[in-house]
């Protein structure tokens, strides 16, 4: 199954309907598409053209409108094809899942304030020329290791037309551009809030407030398992832990040895989230450990975890420490004289070379990267969290000082990267009345745009229907 993840702005939720029951982590900047779940990942809406679960009654009858906003209508299709992503979005660990007559009216109320917002969009001439939709859509092909036209052939096997998808990416991205352009600007941080911001976190004891990286290792166990199968299984588990506190690459580990989904590719990593966003035997068990330190097994009705904590943070404001990585890449930016699948086989000849000894990274960064950093050999320097793209940070989380990763697309262009190092920083208090600036300026973000869609839907005219007899 394809999972769609459309373009948001940073710090702007799009108010997705699972946003109620399920948290969510840093808003990327850019669209992303896995085949498949994984664990701390959650699919966004697909597209109103995808067909509704067969499995559901409801959605093999005809199609017919369920409401009217603005004279726009409304169908029970799109309806019942957002309620199914939202249920595989609450599939997830820890996710509470709503009834499902609750789940179908929020989602109806989700696509009515979204109508409406594209069409205030249309009123104010927003528009989203096609070079930025050909981009998302490279950038979403891009995250399945596909090309353009592997990728549409995959949405067509989903059922899932170029063109009904190009123009959901169009609608995402406009209603980007119209949040950015009427709730970004409302919004001012003035020291004296950073100030007290920064006190009043440092004073509470709410769950809430402490941030959470944590990393994982599931040793699954099937329903109904006989006990002695259950034995085995905590003993692997247990054996999982002892090498990981021994020292070996966690990471390397869950890639191995995790059956948890995505656990190849992200190394286990669940990502940051506030710990009551995490199951609450996630927060037990790593309660008294600090950064780098690994858990006991703990049981849940999945299986058996091993769980490492990467970052832990008081009150949503990044603490004295953090976890910062050195870096170094080579960019390449595709033209009409470099095609994008080009510059990735230039890149990919570059990583054997240099892995084979028959290059160095620095020499081939200061040759060819079309990034600032070429004269540096690629040297990026110390990093913070957040400092880079979604796309970028992602890649890094998985690699191990010294590793290289394949190449890898963002809005910038084609990256080779190599993890040189990772360390814990003590932040300097500028450093973090800076990110707490920050922080606070994306909880005021979320607060305004809640205030500005209520405005926005209460200001369209609504008509909801009954269903046909």
């Amino acid at each position: 199954m394809i999972s769609i993840q459309f373009p948001r702005p940073r710090a702007i939720a799009l108010g997705l309907v699972a946003g109620a029951f399920l948290a969510s982590t840093t808003i990327p900047a850019s669209a992303q598409l896995r085949l498949g779940p994984g664990p701390g990942v959650r699919s966004a809406p697909v597209p109103s053209t995808a067909a509704p679960a067969a499995s559901d009654p409801s959605t093999r009858s005809a199609d017919y409108i369920v409401a009217v906003v603005n004279s726009e209508p409304i169908t029970n299709n799109e309806v019942q094809a957002r309620v199914a992503r939202v249920q595989q979005e609450l599939s997830e660990p820890g996710a509470r899942m709503p009834d499902r007559e609750s789940l179908v009216r929020q989602v109806l109320e989700q696509l009515i304030v979204e109508r409406a917002q594209l069409q205030l969009a249309r009123e104010l001439q927003l528009r989203v020329d096609e070079g930025m939709v050909d981009a998302a859509e490279q950038n979403i092909a891009r995250q399945n290791q596909l090309d353009v036209a592997d990728f549409r052939r995959r949405l067509a096997a989903e059922g899932i037309s170029p063109e009904s998808f190009r123009q959901d990416l169009r609608n995402q991205l406009l209603l980007s551009r119209l949040r950015q352009r009427e709730v970004e600007p409302r919004v001012r941080v003035t020291d004296a809030e950073v100030e007290r911001f920064i006190h009043e976190q440092q004073n509470t004891s709410d769950l809430s407030a402490v941030e959470l990286n944590l990393a994982h290792i599931l040793v699954a166990v099937p329903e109904n398992a006989p006990a002695e199968l259950v034995r085995e299984l905590r003993t692997k588990a247990e054996r999982v832990r002892d090498r990981a506190r021994a020292g070996e690459d966690f990471a390397a580990l869950a890639r191995e040895l995790s059956d948890a989904p995505g656990a190849a590719t992200n190394g286990g990593v669940v990502g940051v989230r506030t710990a009551d966003r995490y199951p609450s035997l996630f927060v037990e068990a790593t309660q008294p450990l600090a950064p780098g330190q690994v858990s006991d097994v703990v049981r849940s009705g999945a299986g058996f975890h091993v769980i490492k904590v990467l970052e832990k943070r008081r009150g949503e404001l990044p603490g004295s420490t953090v976890v910062q990585n050195r870096a170094r890449h080579i960019l390449l930016r595709p033209t009409a004289q470099l095609s994008e699948s080009e510059a990735r086989q230039r890149l990919e000849d570059f990583k054997k070379r240099i892995e084979s000894g028959q290059a160095e990274f620095a020499e081939l960064a200061r040759r060819h990267s079309q990034d600032g950093s070429a004269r540096e050999g690629g040297d990026l320097g110390w990093a913070n969290p957040g400092m880079f793209v979604p796309e970028f940070e992602e890649v890094l989380a998985t690699l191990s000082p010294g590793q290289i990763a394949d190449p890898v697309q963002t809005r910038f262009g084609l990256h080779l990267i190599q993890l040189v190092d990772r360390r814990q920083h003590t932040l300097s208090p500028r450093e973090q009345r800076e990110l707490a600036r920050n922080v606070l300026r994306e909880k005021r973000l979320q607060e305004e745009y809640a205030r500005w869609a209520r405005d926005v839907r209460a200001r369209a005219w609504v008509e909801l229907r009954d269903p046909p007899r």
